[in-house]
């Protein structure tokens, strides 16, 4: 059975949908950052407790990169994503704490087709993670591009028209 990949037409301006939860492993935070962001508030419990986040916590990176995975696992492998022009806005607003379980979702804010590419649409996303309390911990911003099924049914933009 063949399920057909998400294209730019399945993410309708409005939609909030979740994708997904992560469980944040002790042994995984500390690995990645002794790997990618050795500072102790992301290492030693000890020397955590005396920074403002009052003990150990994900690197924000760490909290992103599960994100990313998410969204992969989620909707993006099975979609025509061709890649991102970048992220607009990372936020950390609350210490992701080991042992929390962490669930995502994506709000659509925008979609519209591509000037120059009528086969190419951009979908603006915002991409939140929250803890097992529905506190907000992370968000994104982010603009990805995807394939569109039909380029047929594009009305030019006024700058595309020639008068």
């Amino acid at each position: 059975m063949t399920t057909e990949r998400l294209h730019f037409e399945d993410f309708p301006v409005g939609a909030v949908v979740p994708f997904g939860d992560a469980l944040v492993r002790r042994a995984e935070l500390i690995e990645f950052a002794a790997e990618f962001e050795p500072q102790a508030l992301h290492m030693d419990d000890e020397a955590a407790e005396e920074t403002p986040l009052g003990g150990l916590s994900a690197s924000g990176w760490h909290t992103c990169c599960m994100m990313m995975r998410k969204m992969c696992d989620g909707f993006l492998l099975n979609s025509t994503s061709l890649g991102s022009p970048g992220i607009e806005d990372v936020k950390w607003m609350k210490p992701v704490r080991p042992g929390d379980r962490l669930h995502f979702r994506y709000t659509v804010l925008e979609a519209r087709a591509s000037n120059s590419r009528p086969d190419v649409g951009l979908v603006k996303f915002l991409f939140e993670a929250l803890n097992a309390e529905d506190v907000l911990v992370m968000s994104m911003a982010t603009v990805i591009m995807f394939r569109r099924r039909s380029a047929t049914s594009v009305t030019p933009a006024l700058d595309e028209v020639s008068l």
